[in-house]
């Protein structure tokens, strides 16, 4: 059995919406592609929807985390110094250092709710990758 879906994208929870919008503004160096009131703001980018949403007062409880978990917001960059740069324009620097990885450096960062952004440049561009079926 299975169900039919048009889409897949990914929704971020901020109590403080204004914040985490302009943080994404500034990030992604653009405006969102739709706005619904105060309540939602949605980008449509390359390969994905991200939306950034203000949780009803009586779901709140169900989105405080300090914590991003196993979820990352992934961003491929080019060049990683100049990606950390801009982060750190912003006043969300990375805390830690970069990191080497099979498929090439990324860095962790976190946007102003505490999400967890990893920014990856990566070495498969150009290498010889097996692709999944």
């Amino acid at each position: 059995m299975s169900f039919n879906f048009s889409q897949v994208f990914v929704t971020l929870a901020a109590e403080d919406r204004s914040k985490m919008l302009a943080f994404y503004v500034g990030l992604l160096g653009r405006q969102p592609d739709a706005i619904v009131g105060e309540q939602y703001a949605e980008f449509q980018l390359p390969g994905l929807r991200l939306g950034i949403f203000k949780p009803k007062n009586s779901h709140a409880g169900e989105f405080e985390s300090k914590s991003s978990g196993s979820m990352s917001l992934c961003l491929e960059v080019d060049d990683l110094e100049r990606a950390i740069a801009h982060l750190r324009t912003l006043g969300y620097a990375p805390a830690g250092e970069i990191i080497g990885a099979s498929h090439g450096r990324e860095i962790y960062a976190y946007d102003p709710q505490g999400n967890r952004l990893i920014l990856h440049q990566s070495v498969l561009k150009d290498a010889n990758v097996e692709q999944a079926n």
